[in-house]
């Protein structure tokens, strides 16, 4: 319960700067902090939990096996009692993979950020792939609801004998709704280290839909004439799209530019704006699309997802029976 564990060590200016002090529960009190460490290891021929802490409100029920091609591979459901990330919430996930498991993590649904009135949230996730572990990471999209602020930092330790999927997708806000773009920052950065601390690769994401300008009663607000959504409807960001996905594949097993082919033929057909590239070092291949159709944009992630592993692994992604 050390700030200096849950406190990101660094928070973006764009988020830093609507700190402030909740008229609610404020940081560090009971439900404020969610915490979860896993731990993984290879026993008797398959992936076992093998060491599991929980603070509230973040769990995870036991593990599932249920996919018929990898009967080895740990499934396993992040979820979250509070029903979404709240003001002034401080959230850390912390999974190690060792040697040889076969790991897949995901979260029971989309991951709902609400309103804030008073400081920011943030959410940690620190996950570690040992010598030849197999692990995937893709969670349900994150979806920013209005006046909303949330910082949220991936670290993938990943050896260099490990492979690692993992995917990001955020939503412009609660579509169904008419809800767009007004949400007050959504900020991402996603490492890549080796188990040295080496950085292989980083990827950072600034959202700021109404710009950095001051509000009514100096509140951050949007600038002079600037509506709602201006600072992300370009096209040098989201180009009025509704949908940003991500996908980075982190791999020794099939050359770095075999697997960029690989998540491009998975896409070339799909109509949607994407780009593919390697990875520095030839450690992999990744990919980001946009859409506006929240269907079309998962069915398309989930393809480049069954591409990879047919190449990596030589069997077609699971069924994972979420709905």
């Amino acid at each position: 319960m050390d700030p200096r564990h849950y406190e990101p060590a660094r928070v973006p200016y764009e988020v830093r700067r609507h700190a402030g002090t909740p008229d609610t529960l404020a940081v560090g009190r009971p439900g404020k902090v969610g915490l979860l460490e896993l731990a993984f290891e290879k026993v008797a021929g398959r992936t076992e939990l093998t060491g599991h802490y929980q603070k509230s409100p973040l769990q995870i029920m036991r593990p599932l096996y249920f996919d018929p091609a990898r009967p080895d591979l740990a499934v396993t459901f992040l979820m979250s009692t509070g029903g979404g990330i709240l003001q002034g919430d401080r959230l850390r996930t912390d999974v190690r993979c060792g040697a040889d498991t076969a790991v897949h993590l995901t979260t029971q649904a989309a991951t709902k950020v609400y309103r804030m009135e008073f400081d920011y949230a943030t959410q940690l996730l620190h996950l570690e792939a040992g010598p030849g572990a197999y692990v995937e990471y893709l969670p349900e999209p994150v979806i920013p609801f209005v006046d909303s602020r949330l910082y949220q930092r991936t670290v993938l330790t990943a050896d260099p004998g490990a492979t690692v999927i993992a995917g990001e997708t955020v939503l412009a806000g609660r579509l169904a709704r008419g809800e767009r773009n007004v949400y007050r920052v959504f900020a991402s950065d996603l490492e890549v280290r080796r188990p040295d601390n080496r950085l292989v690769a980083l990827d950072t994401v600034r959202l700021e839909p109404s710009g950095p300008g001051p509000g009514p009663g100096g509140r951050p607000g949007p600038r002079p004439g600037a509506g709602p959504g201006a600072g992300v409807a370009g096209p040098a960001v989201l180009a009025g799209h509704d949908v940003m996905s991500s996908l980075y594949v982190l791999s020794p097993l099939a050359p770095a530019g075999r697997i960029a082919d690989t998540l491009h033929e998975a896409l070339a057909d799909r109509g949607l704006l994407h780009g593919v590239s390697v990875l520095p070092q030839d450690s992999g291949a990744w990919l980001r699309l946009l859409g506006s159709d929240t269907r079309a944009c998962a069915a398309a992630l989930r393809a480049a997802w069954d591409a990879v592993r047919r190449l990596l692994v030589g069997v077609p992604a699971p069924d994972l029976r979420k709905t």
